[in-house]
């Protein structure tokens, strides 16, 4: 069998699109090279805002059989995997924490795969070689993280690498369990949260507003304009900018409008609120929101129920809102264990490390435990 060759692209466009996206499922839109090139030709992601591109790619000859997205990251913003005490105490000791290897989307904390190999790729063999990537002091890298992959992935990449350090976090998704329509997902709860759910959906129609959905080509540069007028919004209440910028959003109209929803809210037939969406083949990832006006339950509709209607009408299986909100437990939203990977280059700092995630692990699978009682379906 030819040998595998590994080779790092500085971008994207190193690389044909259709030869990409010929490894990548079809529900995984943030995977998809339109994606990840609109980050990148955009200005969102460059070594300016301290994501430097090294994707990390696999050759049998000139037959592309592996890709992964793959990071020199100089700060720790926009991964959603927190590691900023890691680097203060490390650089505290005179060490350097940056720059370090991140194979993740960024800006973009939804689970998925991370590696994708063409059939009769060895992922043994596979693995062994992208790692010399990011081990060895040749890479030049503190550290590699691995960050919202899925569990299969994580245990495969434990299994070529045993000494690479877990660490779990949790999410909220949604799961259809053959409710038909929204009636019959609110029929599988305690009867008071189906009331209260109604109410919340009654408060906001009785504040005049109304939602619609927008999809695919039906999204206009006016409704894409207003959308990144409230993701601005949304940040600039924080006191800064969004990580992405109004060209990221129209490269992704322009490339891949299939996979993209607007959940736009409306006040006397204008809009005021949105959610935009990007949607797979089997499941829905809610990632941005912004709002102009002050509305009681707004956010609820517009980023949790309309959601959940949408899948429930289109087929798809899975909701995924986005990270944080112990609230979303009482819409339906099941909590989901997560795993990261951490290679700690220094033992000194690795066993720190280790030490930290182990006790933290603990905490974080009580919780989840805890958290699935707090489900508002009937038993």
């Amino acid at each position: 069998m030819t040998q595998l060759v590994l080779q790092e692209l500085p971008a994207m466009e190193a690389v044909p699109a259709a030869a990409w996206n010929a490894l990548i499922g079809d529900d995984h839109p943030f995977l998809r090279h339109e994606f990840l090139h609109a980050l990148e030709a955009s200005g969102s992601v460059s070594a300016a805002t301290g994501w430097v591109p090294r994707h990390l790619t696999l050759w049998q000859g000139e037959a592309l059989v592996g890709v992964m997205p793959h990071y020199h990251k100089h700060h720790s913003f926009g991964e959603y995997v927190f590691d900023w005490n890691w680097a203060d105490a490390w650089e505290r000791t005179g060490g350097r924490y940056y720059p370090k290897g991140l194979t993740a989307i960024p800006y973009t904390p939804a689970p998925g795969p991370r590696l994708a190999l063409a059939e009769g790729i060895d992922p043994l063999a596979a693995r062994e070689r992208l790692a010399t990537a990011w081990e060895g002091e040749a890479a030049g890298l503190s550290s590699w993280h691995l960050l919202f992959a899925e569990d299969a992935e994580v245990a495969a990449w434990q299994a070529v690498r045993p000494g690479l350090v877990a660490r779990h976090g949790v999410q909220f998704q949604w799961r259809d369990a053959g409710y038909g329509d929204f009636d019959g997902f609110l029929a599988a709860m305690t009867s008071k949260r189906r009331k209260a759910i109604r109410r919340e959906r009654r408060i906001v129609a009785d504040q005049g507003l109304t939602l619609h959905r927008l999809a695919g080509e039906a999204i206009d540069a006016a409704a894409l304009a207003h959308f990144f007028r409230c993701y601005e919004i949304t940040y600039l209440e924080r006191g800064r900018h969004g990580y992405l910028n109004l060209d990221f959003f129209h490269r992704l109209r322009a490339t891949m409008p299939e996979s993209l929803l607007l959940v736009q809210a409306r006040l006397d037939g204008k809009p005021v609120a949105v959610a935009l969406c990007l949607q797979g083949s089997r499941t829905l990832y809610g990632r941005y929101w912004g709002s102009e006006v002050m509305a009681d339950c707004l956010h609820f509709e517009a980023c949790y129920y309309q959601g959940i209607e949408h899948c429930l009408e289109r087929g798809l299986d899975v909701f995924d809102p986005g990270t944080q909100g112990e609230h979303k437990l009482a819409r339906g939203f099941a909590p989901r264990l997560l795993t990261s990977l951490h290679h700690i280059a220094d033992p000194r700092l690795g066993d720190a490390v280790a030490r930290f995630c182990e006790g933290e692990r603990a905490q974080v699978r009580a919780y989840c435990a805890a958290a699935e009682q707090g489900l508002p379906f009937r038993t």
